[in-house]
């Protein structure tokens, strides 16, 4: 089996488990559609889960995968309560800005990822990525510092440790 056709059948099948965990699947109609989703979502991006043979082994990437995900929960979790504590404060203690951080991620999917989490964890928003230079540009809150190396720690590493094992 080709690498291209070995990806689309793991994303085929990891679709379609998150497809059955999320929906009540005893109807005949529910699992075709599953399968039907499944397979042109697989045919779609299937091909960007595996991009070469030199990658590590899959259980080690799923594994770091799911750690991954728990990672972005805690950070998750920890920014939402630093957002409610500012929110909640009476003189609104923020000093927000736009920083600048490096990273280490060559992939643009791993890079896709980053940026999303930070994104989504409250208090940061990824406003611009150059990919060449391997530069972020953030939106922070509560800039704690303003040069790039310090800021990188402070937002980005614990993610981008992570996923290199899960991406690169």
């Amino acid at each position: 089996m080709s690498l291209k056709w070995k990806s689309r059948l793991i994303v085929f099948l990891l679709s379609l488990l998150v497809w059955l965990a999320l929906t009540s699947w005893r109807d005949v109609q529910e699992i075709v559609a599953a399968i039907v989703v499944a397979a042109l979502v697989s045919l779609a991006a299937g091909h960007f889960l595996i991009t070469t043979h030199k990658q590590k082994h899959l259980l080690v990437r799923w594994f770091a995968a799911v750690t991954y995900f728990f990672l972005f929960l805690r950070e998750m979790i920890k920014a939402n309560v630093h957002v409610a504590y500012i929110v909640l404060h009476p003189l609104l203690p923020i000093k927000p800005g736009i920083v600048k951080i490096k990273t280490r991620l060559t992939k643009d999917v791993a890079m896709t990822v980053l940026t999303n989490s930070i994104t989504l964890t409250p208090g940061t928003l990824t406003v611009d990525i150059n990919p060449q230079a391997q530069e972020i540009y953030i939106h922070w809150i509560d800039v704690k510092a303003t040069d790039v190396e310090t800021c990188s720690k402070q937002i980005g590493a614990q993610f981008e440790k992570k996923l290199k094992e899960v991406f690169e």
